[in-house]
């Protein structure tokens, strides 16, 4: 992610002209930059911003920009208590669980898109970035989900953190980004101080979701892989070609996983919730008989925490509390 340069507060949107920086750190347009490898333009701070998921409006409001995102969609579950209000007042561009679409999108009169998920800035969805940005409308999706499930290089919480600080510097509120940087890098490293080492590595199944009764774990090349290698466990499915894979109970019976970490989600698909996930687990032929599951060694997280979110590092004081449980 290249380092973006600096602008002007107050710049009205639109404007083309660039302007002295009004503070230390401001950011000066227009701002280009590359993402997700295209070249993007950013004419203004953005006072009109459309987030497609959930987890981007949070971390928008994380940022102190969150009275500048005039819609949003794809929400999943009940926003954190302490920006519930904020996140209430954004106007829900599409129904619980489903993505934007292109007319809604352009309703909204965004000036910025940003998501979370490379898939939903396509024709189908909310319009591919190539016809938004025709139209004077930049864009921005997370280095690590730039495509559906694919593996992401050197995937780690520096990208996230980076993503923070870029977002910082579109909106022109510099010291924002790398305030929220600072405290959840200290969060984490908090975290793994108390990891009680073990001379054996305990294997792991992240279990995020199933399609027509078909397991969806967690591969190699996400956050959910860094955080493994961060707390010294062994992701049972580190060898598969995606970071989100489809695998097979027998796979998972065969690997044997010691603890199962399950992806708590609300979007009301079957099996979604981590009780749903217990459930399954303990009454499938092949994994009731397994030591995670007969031990009843799970561990729950959010499941929206697995995909690239500011919540995402609180995954791993959640996961070195419950593995330092498991001997």
């Amino acid at each position: 992610m290249l380092v973006l340069a600096g602008c002007s507060n107050g710049e009205p949107p639109g404007a083309s002209a660039p302007a002295a920086s009004t503070g230390p750190g401001g950011t000066t347009y227009p701002l280009t930059m590359k993402n997700c490898g295209t070249d993007v333009t950013i004419k203004a701070a953005p006072q009109r911003a459309v987030t497609l998921n959930q987890t981007a409006a949070e971390i928008l409001i994380k940022i102190g920009v969150g009275d500048r995102v005039v819609g949003s969609g794809y929400e999943i579950y009940k926003p954190p208590a302490e920006m519930a209000e904020q996140y209430r007042k954004i106007p829900q561009l599409s129904p619980h669980g489903q993505p934007v679409k292109h007319e809604k999108l352009l309703e909204a009169q965004p000036e910025f898109v940003y998501t979370n998920f490379g898939s939903f800035l396509t024709p189908a969805q909310a319009g591919d970035r190539k016809q938004l940005h025709d139209l004077g409308v930049p864009t921005y999706i997370t280095e690590l989900d730039c495509t559906l499930h694919a593996t992401v290089a050197g995937a780690n919480f520096d990208m996230l953190f980076d993503e923070y600080r870029d977002l910082a510097k579109i909106f022109n509120v510099p010291n924002a980004g790398e305030k929220l940087a600072t405290e959840q890098k200290a969060l984490v490293e908090k975290a793994l101080g108390a990891v009680e080492n073990r001379d054996t590595p305990l294997k792991v199944l992240w279990f995020y979701s199933t399609y027509d009764g078909t397991p969806w774990a967690a591969g190699p090349g996400g956050l959910p892989q860094h955080i493994s290698e961060l707390v010294g466990v062994k992701n049972i499915f580190d060898d598969a070609k995606t970071k989100w894979a489809e695998v097979s109970w027998d796979e998972v019976a065969a690997r044997n996983p010691d603890v199962i970490i399950l992806a708590d989600l609300t979007r009301g698909e079957p099996n979604d919730t981590a009780a749903e996930k217990i459930d399954l687990l303990k009454k499938d032929p092949l994994t009731s008989k397994l030591g995670a599951v007969t031990g009843d060694r799970f561990i729950t997280i959010p499941g929206a925490q697995m995909d690239p979110s500011y919540g995402s590092a609180y995954i791993v004081p959640a996961l070195v509390e419950g593995l330092n449980k498991f001997r």
